[in-house]
């Protein structure tokens, strides 16, 4: 259950995020940020959860939009509990073709997004002595080829997760991730058919993973089931 707490959850327009703001308003969460860099979806998802829901546009790589937008959600709950930095994109090649682009548009928005929406909410969650953040990982956090860009983030963000812990568990604060595999979102619909077919024959579930499976995960670590739960990677993967 989430009653009496106040949520953030980025790049939620969609995808893993929208469902788990779903599974957030069905936890009885009071209030939560749908943030999108595309605000007409954010707007969409929020209308679909009803009057809890407060959609915010915000690019998360610039960090000037993360501070308004922290503002903004501040201004709206007074406080924030929970944040979940899921917001990510992919801009695949093999690495002799990367360009730096490539490499810093994934860094940008995967990496450093988790540190400028971490570093904002934090000082008031040490304040509450209360906070739960969820950083959304990936199985491609061990490797995979085409991706040495996205792999480096969703490594990273792990590394990541566990250092916070280790200094943020003594304010009540808990720092964990959850790692999905190859997941049913707007982002894998580009994936060529027979591509996502393979995938499916390779994992032990012969599936894809649907996005509410990676949200129930999120609910928990977000509640008071999970309050000694802190500095994990929970891999959503099917065995895989």
């Amino acid at each position: 259950m989430l009653k009496n707490k106040f949520a953030v959850i980025t790049g939620s327009g969609s995808g893993i995020g929208a469902a788990t703001a779903k599974i957030f308003v069905r936890e009885n969460v009071s209030g939560i940020a749908i943030v999108d860099y595309n605000f007409e979806a954010a707007c969409k998802t929020a209308e679909e959860l009803g009057p809890t829901a407060f959609p915010v546009r915000c690019d998360v790589s610039d960090p000037e939009q993360v501070d308004a937008a922290i503002a903004q959600i501040m201004e709206k709950f007074g406080r924030i509990d929970i944040l979940v930095n899921n917001a990510a994109i992919t801009r695949d090649a093999i690495f002799h073709k990367m360009t730096r682009e490539q490499w810093l548009q994934v860094i940008n928005t995967n990496l450093n997004s988790v540190f400028y929406w971490t570093h904002g909410v934090y000082p008031q969650m040490r304040e509450c002595g209360y906070g739960r953040i969820i950083n959304m990982s990936s199985n491609a956090s061990n490797g995979n080829p085409g991706q040495c860009n996205y792999s480096a983030t969703k490594a990273a963000v792990i590394g990541f997760a566990k250092t916070l812990a280790k200094e943020a568990g003594r304010k009540g604060i808990t720092v964990n991730c959850v790692a999905p595999s190859a997941t049913e979102t707007e982002m894998f619909n580009a994936v060529p058919d027979h591509v996502k077919e393979a995938m499916c024959k390779a994992n032990p579930m012969n599936r894809l993973a649907k996005p509410c499976e990676m949200g129930e995960v999120i609910a928990f670590l977000a509640s008071e089931r999970a309050s000694y739960v802190n500095g994990q990677c929970v891999f959503v993967n099917g065995g895989k």
